[in-house]
């Protein structure tokens, strides 16, 4: 099984990356999170990696930190869930949101994520809570606090009614709060700030 990768980087798509291993170009499946924290084009890269081997098929899977690794791992573990539907998971949700939604037993957040119905959310809550605790220590969401969490959320939630993807806006609002540090935003600052960023 090949567990790791440390390659150039050579080509990088919402789904999947080429890496250059030695001469040899390996594509590797990514979640959304692994894929917006990417370096450039022709930039060294080490990804933790998942070895799914099928009668026709040979596919890894790729995540730049080992805690969306093991959580990935967690998730397939899980009767139903594949590896597509496992980065489909961390597409929409961070480790620690996943941890959190878990721990809570929030089958609304998530069945949010496409392809995860209420019976699929129940199972995972069922089969990971007592589990979730080893990769995500129990916090608010990236260790916010809750009032930041709940903002940070809030505005979330209005850029998906608006009709943007949740991956993308979360993406832009994590950028917006780690540009302004120390600044309590509000949700309109952080929809306004958001929109303009969205629009470009």
């Amino acid at each position: 099984m090949i567990a790791a990768l440390a390659g150039t980087l050579v080509a990088k798509s919402p789904q999947s990356v080429i890496l250059d291993v030695q001469g040899v170009g390996y594509e590797v499946f990514t979640s959304l999170q692994t894929y917006y924290r990417l370096p450039e084009l022709k930039q060294a890269v080490r990804l933790h990696t998942y070895t799914h081997v099928r009668e026709d098929a040979l596919s890894l899977y790729g995540f730049l930190s080992s805690e969306e690794k093991s959580a990935f791992l967690l998730l397939i573990s899980v009767s139903g869930v594949g590896p597509r539907l496992g980065l489909a998971v961390l597409s929409g949700l961070t480790v620690a949101e996943l941890a959190s939604a878990i721990r809570t037993g929030d089958a609304k957040r998530l069945s949010s994520v496409p392809g995860i119905g209420q019976k699929t959310a129940a199972r995972l809550i069922l089969e990971l809570q007592s589990k979730i605790t080893a990769i995500a220590p129990e916090t608010t969401d990236n260790g916010a606090s809750p009032a930041a969490s709940s903002t940070m959320d809030d505005a979330l939630s209005a850029l998906v009614n608006l009709g943007y993807q949740g991956a993308a806006a979360k993406e832009t609002l994590k950028l917006i709060e780690r540009s302004r540090p120390g600044e309590e935003l509000t949700v309109e600052d952080l929809l306004r700030e958001a929109l303009r960023r969205l629009s470009k």
